[in-house]
């Protein structure tokens, strides 16, 4: 029983936890729920679903990022300013965590904007961009949202193996007794 207080008490339960959740949802909507819902719902639809779930899922990972790097084992500030830990815990997680600022602060809203932006010109011009002819604004609008979303998806992956290459080093680190 005293052992399973300690642990209740200790970061490492919490940390795992965190960084299990933090990969679980980068895996499962990167790679599964964008490419289901892209697939089985009608374009319109899958704007407005984008619209409210990357918001979403950016701040999680934002967060879940955060709390990985707050709770390492054996007080968080030593271990991963450790010359020793610079690769294996320093450079994954802060690299995780400034990918998905980025995408929460800067390439998520300006990719949802002009996703929306696309809407509202689809609605002046009276045809989508993949009828034929489309307007210079269009062509504009088109460019501005490809560049960010591709932007975005590069950050996201960055932010997807740096949570894999953090679990080895992470793993390299757990002792079973």
């Amino acid at each position: 029983m005293a052992s399973l207080k300690a642990t209740v008490f200790s970061l490492a339960p919490y940390h795992l936890m965190a960084w299990g959740t933090l990969l679980g949802i980068e895996l499962y909507q990167s790679l599964v729920m964008t490419k289901l819902c892209y697939q089985h719902l009608p374009k319109p639809q899958f704007t407005q679903l984008q619209k409210h779930v990357f918001p979403a899922y950016f701040s999680l990972q934002t967060v879940l990022s955060v709390m990985v790097i707050t709770t390492v084992p054996q007080n968080p500030w030593l271990q991963i300013f450790k010359p020793a830990s610079r690769w294996t815990i320093l450079a994954p997680l802060l690299l995780n965590l400034t990918m998905a600022s980025l995408n929460l602060l800067l390439y998520g809203p300006r990719t949802s904007m002009a996703m929306l932006a696309r809407v509202r010109q689809t609605t002046i011009d009276g045809r989508t961009s993949n009828e034929g002819v489309v307007s210079e604004a269009m062509k504009t609008i088109q460019r501005q949202f490809s560049r960010n979303h591709a932007m975005s998806i590069h950050l996201n992956a960055i932010a997807m193996l740096a949570t894999v290459w953090y679990g080895f080093g992470f793993a390299s680190r757990i002792t079973i007794a």
